[in-house]
């Protein structure tokens, strides 16, 4: 039963190569026994056959699941090609004394032939079906299963104690358990985990194969010639039986054993097809017409006419049980693709690519991340070092992948090929998440900078203008009162006034020109700071410029306006705040960025300075374009402002600025 402790069990390859050898050598033994024996060829060695076909194929099927995962499913199989080599040895045995009766008679060797096949015989299509899973068994299962053990143990019991006695109860009962055992299987094949379905429905079909196979055996006036269908039936499961363990155990996927396995079990179910339609035609042909050689010849049309498209059929569904969807990158990248348009947000998009990717592969885990912080989507858990994949869209790189396939096996080359088919759809998903949630940050920043220079504006009329027509009211009321007992007082007070609103009407000029002066939509940005620095020096505060004046009228009108806005209310901030009389503002680009500083040599900034609406607000707009505003003292006194914004606007997550830090 697999379980997450199971999976992270690596295989025991060391005690495979051993179960191996001793599996071969058992079976080489009793067939040269055979030889030696020199038995004359007859119907009963067909079961000896069997006997052989499994020794050599369980043996070999069990030891690569155990090499590469220590699978309960592994060990069963072992038994299954252990028993089948017993048995060969005990047959071997048998006849070889016969021809040699002087030699010991050895009577435990020579009785492995009637019960060393049964354990694992019977455990391998009335227990092994219970136990390829990858979930926890329903109630259903658990019963099912032990039903199987209990069935299989009486069976194993009854050969090994009472050879002798009549066995049609154990017989009915296995055919019985068999069947529901197929049953079982193949509605999880339908109605079962998407993961757990590759292999099943070979699974079932050889379950009930092999369960019907021995109903013969449960009636004692069989014909000879009907039991011998027994061996034939059983060899035919062996077409069956390796694939579908191997798929659904392992998913084949290890050491190239994918396209052998294919292969194997094409050239079986072909030849296992095409016997079954040269039996129909000839029987069919023979009830019609009284000639068997025309019947022959007829029979041998069909089975070259349906050559052909058997294979492709054939060829066409193994590839899709042994690879899955990926054996069609068509109908992977159709089903991956078709996430794009089913997502409700940018995380339902990303956690379905993981989701259809990983299911589509057959792959334990799969993380998918974009090439910004918080773009990331895992489906499944990785018990293994991943291997990274990079996502490119339109040139660049958007994000990665990250895939681990499953316990016990690898990418191969044909998994690797649907991925490169299904990376262009999973990065232009991944571009599209990314795009989506940079439109999302965009759209916030963007609010929270107009509610910036709200907050700003509101301050300015609460904390200036507002006072100061309070006082203007206040002066004008006592000016009035003195106008007719002092004249001359009146006239003072009323040019105090007037000097006061020329610099008020002044201040409102600048505060509306430090939000969207018209001058740097017309000239640029280079022209928008110096006419900054004019204005700022009729208030008594000195701006010296250092600009690139060519490369900043370039930028793109956002930058601009960003770089704009920075500077003007870090100027704003030096000429009421830091005590200096002139401060220094320098504009370049460097590379793919455009820094702007603003120097002056004032106090410093305090030690318990707490942010104010002014600097929240440059730095909504640097990170709305994804860029960074520091603050830093200068070692002469005073402080530095320095902007480095892109000239490709990027939408950034500002997630030490958000909407509340700019309302405070």
């Amino acid at each position: 039963m697999t379980t997450a402790e199971d999976a992270r069990r690596g295989g025991r390859p060391g005690t495979a190569v051993v179960l191996a050898l001793m599996t071969y050598l058992l079976t080489l033994t009793g067939v040269l026994l055979l030889v030696g024996a020199r038995e004359p060829a007859t119907p009963e060695l067909l079961f000896t056959a069997v006997d052989v076909m499994v020794g050599l194929v369980y043996g070999t099927v069990g030891a690569v699941i155990v090499a590469r995962r220590s699978h309960v499913v592994g060990w069963l199989v072992v038994v299954t090609g252990v028993g089948g080599a017993l048995a060969t040895l005990g047959s071997g045995w048998g006849a070889y004394h016969a021809a040699h009766p002087t030699l010991p008679p050895l009577p435990v060797v020579a009785s492995l032939v009637s019960w060393a096949w049964v354990p694992g015989t019977l455990a391998l299509f009335l227990v092994v079906p219970w136990l390829v899973r990858e979930t926890r068994p329903s109630w259903w299962d658990r019963a099912g299963l032990v039903l199987g053990v209990a069935t299989t143990a009486v069976f194993t019991l009854q050969r090994l104690l009472l050879p002798q006695t009549d066995n049609t109860g154990a017989v009915v009962a296995t055919v019985v358990v068999g069947l529901v055992t197929a049953v079982a299987t193949w509605w999880r094949r339908v109605r079962g985990p998407v993961a757990e379905r590759p292999g099943l429905g070979l699974l079932a079909a050889g379950v009930a194969l092999m369960a019907l196979s021995f109903v013969p055996l449960a009636f004692a006036d069989t014909p000879f010639e009907i039991v011998l269908a027994v061996p034939l039936v059983h060899l035919a499961c062996q077409a069956l039986f390796p694939v579908a363990l191997l798929t659904t155990v392992l998913r084949n996927r290890l050491w190239g054993i994918d396209l052998a396995v294919s292969r194997a079990a094409v050239a079986s179910l072909l030849t296992l097809g095409l016997a079954v339609v040269y039996a129909v035609v000839l029987v069919g042909v023979g009830a019609l017409v009284d000639s068997h050689v025309v019947a022959q010849v007829l029979a041998a049309a069909g089975v070259a006419a349906a050559v052909q498209p058997v294979h492709g059929w054939l060829g066409r569904r193994v590839r899709v049980l042994v690879y899955g969807e990926a054996a069609t990158p068509g109908r992977a990248a159709l089903r991956v693709g078709r996430q794009l348009s089913a997502a409700a947000d940018a995380d339902d998009l990303l956690r379905g690519l993981a989701g259809a990717l990983g299911e589509a592969l057959r792959l334990e885990s799969v993380t998918v991340r974009g090439a910004r912080p918080g773009v990331e989507a895992t489906w499944g858990v990785a018990t293994s070092a991943p291997v990274e994949r990079p996502l490119e869209h339109s040139g660049r790189r958007v994000g990665s992948l990250a895939l681990t396939a499953r316990p016990g096996e690898r990418l191969d080359a044909r998994s690797t090929d649907a991925l490169d088919h299904l990376a262009p759809v999973v990065a232009a998903g991944v571009a599209l998440a990314q795009g989506t949630a940079d439109l999302v940050r965009a759209r916030d920043a963007a609010t929270r900078a107009r509610l910036a220079e709200r907050t700003l504006i509101r301050r300015e009329l609460h904390d200036g203008i507002g006072p100061w027509l309070t006082g203007l009211r206040l002066g004008l009321q006592g000016a009035r009162n003195t106008l007719d007992r002092d004249p001359a007082a009146a006239a003072a007070v009323l040019d105090a006034l007037q000097a006061e609103v020329t610099q008020r009407v002044e201040d409102v000029r600048l505060l509306s020109r430090s939000l969207l002066p018209p001058v740097l939509d017309e000239q640029g940005l280079a022209a928008a700071l110096d006419d900054l620095a004019r204005r700022t020096a009729a208030t008594g505060f000195t701006v010296t410029l250092d600009v690139d004046a060519v490369a900043l009228d370039r930028l793109d009108p956002r930058v601009a306006a960003a770089a704009y806005g920075i500077v003007s209310e870090a100027v704003t901030n030096a000429s009421r705040h830091s005590g200096a009389a002139t401060c220094t503002v320098a504009a370049a680009v460097h590379g793919a960025t455009v820094v702007v500083t603003c120097d002056d040599d004032g106090h410093g900034m305090p030690a318990d300075r707490t942010p104010g609406v002014g600097t929240r607000s440059m730095r909504e707009r640097a990170a709305e374009l994804g860029g960074s505003v520091a603050w830093v003292d200068r070692d002469g006194g005073g402080v530095r402002v320095r902007a480095v914004l892109p000239l490709v606007p990027e939408a950034s997550d500002a997630a030490d600025v958000g909407a509340e830090g700019v309302l405070a």
